[in-house]
């Protein structure tokens, strides 16, 4: 398989240094994929946007964190494999609201 042939539907990730508790299980259908997260720091999250020909995601996100904090953004996610077959993004992102940021980060398909 390569990231081309990727199909999002069904499938649960993690970040693999972070908190294992928090889950994103993601759906698709065509080019529109969306997501469910919760975990860890996460209360309830969603992600929802669009799959490119080469398997990229341009997502938007929204967070209610535990601590009651609502965060919102947008993503880019760069699909590879790891060496087992699993999915790995390489995720550039952008928070807006009172604590704008940007970064990078990784999330790893959990293992079955």
């Amino acid at each position: 398989m390569n990231t081309h042939d990727l199909d999002y539907e069904g499938r649960r990730f993690h970040a693999p240094d972070g908190d294992h508790r928090t889950v994103a299980v993601y759906h698709q259908q065509g080019d529109l994929v969306w997501g469910e997260i919760a975990g860890g720091a996460i209360r309830r999250g969603w992600t929802a946007g669009t799959r490119g020909p080469d398997g990229t995601l341009a997502m938007g996100y929204t967070f209610v964190l535990t601590d009651g904090e609502v965060v919102c953004g947008r993503t880019r996610n760069t699909p590879s494999l790891t060496p087992d077959g699993r999915i790995r993004l390489h995720e550039t992102w952008e928070r807006y609201g009172p604590h704008p940021a940007t970064g990078t980060s990784t999330i790893e398909e959990v293992a079955p």
